[in-house]
């Protein structure tokens, strides 16, 4: 009887340690109990369950931060899920711009008279895959993290019933996710083929500290392809610009920030933890993927007027920039790309904030050419978004050039100066779309103007991400300590 019963008794569960997961879910759960259960609840109910969800777990994720110390990394549950300080550094991220995209949208929603808790439930659902994704440690818990986050995604695109364009954006994300998901899995069964194992720490072990097997090569790039899906890198880049027009603006928001920081982070704990013996191998193919990126969003969101895809183009530019960092292959790349994912994310927030804001007659407007002497009307906001796109464009001294600056640096350093090269050039061309836009705001011609909507929290999130982007410039808000923390758990 003993026996038996000893058989079902496992390792002691750390419950603190997934405490942020833990938060998450419950929010999702009381969402889906009180949508179902109970008579409808006032305006904006549901917003705050989620909004208070989120900070509960940012908060239990600066907890842990805090409670590592100097400690080494554990991994948790069997070797599932590993604990570091990089990946509560990509969870208190995610958290964060979960938190904020749950602002926002609950003003949208409350406005548009759909608000519900099915929106909160799937944003939730969604940071819950970003979460696990930068804490996996086996493959096939990234893999469940990854299709989390991305079944969250298909059907936050195609939320907006009234509208043909969402479902649209909602069929062609999915139908292209589903062939991403494809090429990771079929390149994650070929690393498990070659290596025998799921386990990030057995992959590095067969993979060696030279030259892989081709067969554990064929699978890295393979897996590589689902990756670079996910974060909008060229080639496999084409669903970006229509899901950002097509899904209502909250959602694109929340496409910006917060799953791109975890796959980012997915990313670097795949190369690192399971090839980190072979940098060499996959540094220069991401070092590829990384110019292409930067080259086609820089020049194709030239001849842009609907906003949303401008920014669509201008993230493919800007993950083309991040992934700088990861190709150098080395410690002080990663940091480089930690804090340029944490500066693009308060430049997003400021940014969709603005465009959430552009109305006429009540109507969103996404063509920049309504920009026409915006800052006639409304100065404030006009030199707010100013400030956001030359951060964007990379203009110093803002906190933007700072961070194309460290991963410049990061390419350098690693020998890849043709690269670096390539993110100034990349960099030039693409400023002139941002300064269009302020062109239009400033010198435009006259004409009908836009009636900017006056939430409280669109004014706040706009204001309070330009003026960081000019404070921050002292000491990045103790960024990149926390970044060098982060990246050192992750490359010795």
């Amino acid at each position: 009887m003993m026996l038996a019963a000893n058989m079902f008794v496992g390792p002691a569960i750390d419950w603190f340690k997934i405490s942020p997961l833990l938060v998450m879910l419950g929010g999702v759960l009381l969402l889906i109990l009180a949508g179902s259960l109970t008579p409808q609840w006032k305006q904006g109910a549901y917003g705050v369950v989620g909004a208070l969800t989120a900070a509960g777990s940012a908060v239990c994720t600066a907890m842990l931060w805090r409670d590592l110390g100097e400690g080494n990394p554990s991994s948790l549950l069997a070797n599932a899920l590993l604990f570091s300080k990089f990946s509560l550094f990509a969870t208190f991220s995610v958290a964060v711009a979960t938190l904020l995209a749950i602002l926002v949208t609950s003003g949208f929603l409350v406005r548009e008279g759909e608000d519900g808790p099915e929106v909160f439930a799937l944003i939730l659902s969604a940071a819950i895959g970003g979460m696990v994704m930068v804490q996996a440690n086996d493959l096939i818990v990234m893999f469940l993290g990854l299709e989390t986050l991305s079944l969250a995604f298909y059907l936050l695109t195609a939320s907006s019933r009234g509208r043909s364009a969402s479902g649209e954006a909602g069929l062609k994300y999915f139908v292209l996710g589903a062939l991403s998901s494809g090429l990771l899995l079929y390149g994650a069964s070929l690393v498990y083929g070659y290596s025998g194992t799921t386990l990030f720490s057995g992959i590095i072990a067969a993979a060696g500290d030279e030259h892989a097997s081709l067969g554990l090569l064929f699978g890295l790039v393979f897996m590589i392809s689902g990756l670079a899906f996910k974060v909008s890198a060229v080639p496999f880049h084409m669903w970006t610009p229509d899901v950002y027009e097509g899904s209502p603006t909250p959602v694109t928001a929340f496409f910006a920030t917060a799953p791109k920081m975890a796959a980012m982070g997915l990313f670097a704990r795949l190369m690192h933890d399971a090839f980190g013996g072979i940098t060499g191998d996959w540094g220069q193919v991401i070092a590829l993927i990384s110019a292409l990126s930067m080259f086609l969003g820089a020049i194709a969101a030239i001849g842009q007027t609907n906003i949303k895809r401008l920014m669509a183009y201008s993230s493919i530019a800007h993950m083309g920039s991040a992934l700088m960092g990861l190709a150098a292959g080395t410690q002080f790349g990663v940091q480089a790309l930690l804090i340029y994912m944490a500066i693009y994310i308060t430049m997003n927030v400021g940014t969709f904030a603005f465009i959430l804001s552009m109305e006429k007659d009540g109507a969103p407007v996404t063509d920049i050419r309504a920009l026409n002497l915006f800052a006639k009307a409304e100065p404030g906001r006009a030199l707010a978004m100013l400030v956001l796109l030359f951060s964007l464009a990379g203009v110093p001294p803002l906190v933007g050039f700072f961070g194309k600056f460290y991963v410049l640096r990061a390419a350098y350093d690693a020998g890849l100066a043709w690269l670096a090269i390539a993110g100034v050039i990349a960099s030039v061309i693409g400023a002139f779309y941002y300064l269009r836009i302020v062109y239009y705001m400033y010198f435009g011609e006259e004409g009908e103007g836009l009636q900017a909507n006056r939430s409280p929290v669109l004014w706040l999130f706009l204001m309070g991400s330009a003026v960081a982007m000019v404070v921050g410039v002292v000491n990045l808000f103790g960024l990149e300590g926390a970044a060098a923390a982060a990246a050192a758990t992750l490359v010795p």
